[in-house]
């Protein structure tokens, strides 16, 4: 068992042929481009002004910009395209080593000056009604459509993901199935067990309760398992995992350096080393959790970072939070999903969501036998053999994870209208709520007396381009700015602040779709910045204030859509900072999901939130061409 990144683990994990109608665009998809220079600089350019506290500070970054552009800047890009030449994803090896892997903090907390999260929990809506309720019911319901999900992929029958002029990249789907993060000491990886001609029908899961891991098989005699003996097996853990067993998965949610430590340790013992390598391999795994979740805050903190009970972490030390898929089902059937991101983002997660919770609640849903096979064997419970030093381990893991769980908070706003009023004002919904965040942020800072000490992210998804993953949209601008102003602003009629506001939507739009035609800043200026040679001096520009003061995701956002999800979310990636998850899809509502650390002003963050789209709603519905209020 390698301790140390392999060069090699990338090409490990198999995917369908071409030939394939999951992968056949994927030879055909273009490069991730390398932008213009001048084009990212200029657009560098517009993103710091709003962000300068002065206009000296504002000119002594642009003098900084000029010197970059005239000096080294054009060597590094000539490197960057002789580089991009030789590398089919220019970006690949470095955005996964220094943007995840190389991370050595708790894949439970959020990457401090970083512009993705470790990982993402997206809360289940309830079992539907004409099904059993149970937690058991839930969770063999929940293995069988995912095992069905994972069977068309490894078949290579999964219809792609499609945007309106084509297809985009599944070459992160390799990561889904039968795999896990391993951590290694400064930089981590992942490996698979996933087999190349592999046709989905074996395999196993691993199912945790109380903290103890069972093995159980998901196929017999190349047939998937039905829900009736998915049931009869899930049952069977059930039952047999009465008490408290070791947390030893806790150990996993700790910071990636001292994990590494104690799996080096963990492993050490043969018998531990095959029931590592048993959930690493594991399909998915599912955490029967034992508490039972009331309301979105409860589902979405305990989906977030695990229940903290009676001072014990219960819920991190039920689950393994290296794998990419784990399931989390509680005690009241109350269920989501939690994902980490190191190789896979969150739009292929969703998508594994929305088509199990569409199987499950159709009536055609292949449930498989109606009854169990009475030769089926039971399965395997996984108990560890803990050495002294690694049951103080886990005491010391269980104290860090208390004091983590003990240090965030949660907020959760619906609005009194979606996307439907949004689309009948003739704006985007997204721009429409990322400007609600900008003039709520600037309200708390303002009540706060501070000022802004960073930006604002908001995700692009690249998945167009081959491997393509992610780009930070830039969020904030001159215009957006000039608009959050006017609102609060005597004098300014409607119609002045409409036309600001218009301004800023346009604008916002704009950094959208170029970053996502892989057009952005963030990426191309990390490229840059690999391709210095050693013993070579960091340009100036890189240091400068108001240059850090844009790479500080003070506003983390980002927004996917489920109408399976009534809750989900991540963590602030600073310190100051607010995770903003948010979805504009719902046609009567909008959904906001705000984190922070609990020293921040969270509950005066999201109601400002909320008046920031109550007013932003008025000042449309009251100009002529606004629709009545709703």
């Amino acid at each position: 068992m390698s301790l140390t990144q392999p060069t090699d683990w990338k090409t490990a994990a198999p995917a369908p042929p071409a030939s394939t109608e999951t992968f056949a665009a994927q030879d055909a998809l273009p490069s991730l481009p390398v932008p213009e220079l001048g084009a990212t600089l200029t657009r560098l350019r517009d993103s710091l002004k709003p962000l300068a506290w002065s206009s000296a500070e504002l000119a002594a970054v642009e003098t900084k910009i000029a010197e970059f552009e005239k000096g080294k800047g054009p060597a590094l890009q000539t490197r960057l395209l002789e580089h991009a030449k030789h590398h089919r994803h220019w970006l690949e090896e470095w955005w996964d080593n220094g943007a995840y892997l190389g991370y050595r903090d708790s894949v439970r907390a959020m990457l401090p000056n970083s512009s993705r999260l470790t990982r993402c929990e997206d809360g289940f809506d309830a079992q539907p009604p004409n099904l059993p309720q149970s937690n058991i019911a839930r969770a063999a319901y929940i293995a069988r459509a995912a095992a069905l999900f994972r069977q068309q992929y490894k078949l290579g029958a999964l219809k792609p993901e499609a945007l309106k002029d084509g297809a985009i990249c599944m070459d992160t789907y390799r990561w889904m199935f039968d795999c896990c993060r391993v951590p290694g000491p400064g930089l981590d990886w992942s490996v698979t067990a996933a087999k190349p001609g592999d046709t989905g029908d074996s395999g196993h899961i691993v199912v945790f309760r109380h903290n103890r891991p069972w093995k159980v098989e998901l196929a017999q005699n190349g047939r998937l398992l039905s829900v009736a003996e998915l049931t009869a097996q899930i049952q069977h853990v059930f039952d047999n995992s009465t008490g408290e067993y070791p947390g030893v998965g806790v150990l996993s949610s700790n910071n990636r350096d001292v994990w590494a430590k104690d799996y080096a340790e963990l492993s050490s013992s043969p018998h531990n080393a095959a029931i590592l390598e048993t959930i690493q391999s594991a399909a998915f795994t599912i955490s029967l959790d034992s508490g039972s979740p009331v309301g979105p805050i409860d589902h979405s903190r305990w989906l977030w970072h695990g229940e903290l009970r009676n001072g014990v972490p219960v819920g991190l030390q039920n689950r393994w939070v290296d794998k990419p898929v784990q399931f989390i089902v509680y005690d009241n059937a109350q269920a989501g999903l939690m994902g980490e991101h190191s190789v896979m983002d969150g739009t292929p997660t969703v998508r594994l969501s929305d088509d199990v919770l569409n199987m499950i609640a159709s009536p055609s849903f292949d449930k498989g036998s109606a009854s169990a096979s009475k030769d089926l064997p039971s399965p395997v419970a996984l108990d560890w053999q803990l050495s002294p030093t690694t049951v103080t381990d886990i005491g010391a893991a269980n104290k860090a994870a208390c004091e983590l769980i003990e240090s965030q908070t949660l907020g959760f706003h619906l609005t009194k209208y979606g996307k439907d009023a949004i689309k009948r004002f003739r704006v985007s919904p997204d721009s429409w709520a990322q400007l609600v965040v900008q003039l709520a942020y600037a309200r708390l800072l303002k009540k706060m007396g501070k000022q802004r000490t960073g930006a604002t992210y908001e995700a692009a998804s690249t998945r167009r381009f081959y491997k393509g993953r992610t780009e930070a949209i830039r969020v904030v601008s001159s215009e957006s700015d000039a608009w959050v102003a006017s609102m609060d602003k005597s004098g300014v009629d409607a119609q002045e602040k409409k036309r600001l506001f218009d301004a800023a939507v346009q604008v916002h739009g704009n950094l959208a779709r170029a970053a996502g035609m892989g057009q952005g800043v963030d990426r191309h200026l990390l490229g840059l910045k690999k391709c210095l040679k050693e013993g070579e001096e960091m340009p100036a520009l890189f240091a400068d204030p108001v240059m850090q003061r844009s790479n500080n995701w003070v506003l983390s956002t980002s927004a996917v859509f489920s109408g399976h999800f009534p809750v989900y979310g991540w963590g602030e990636v600073v310190p100051d900072g607010f995770g903003v998850a948010y979805m504009t899809g719902f046609n009567d509502y909008l959904q906001y999901t705000i984190t922070s650390r609990a020293d921040m002003p969270n509950e005066q963050f999201v109601a400002e939130i909320a008046r920031a789209a109550e007013d932003l709603y008025s000042l449309h519905a009251k100009l002529p061409e606004g629709k009545p209020r709703l």
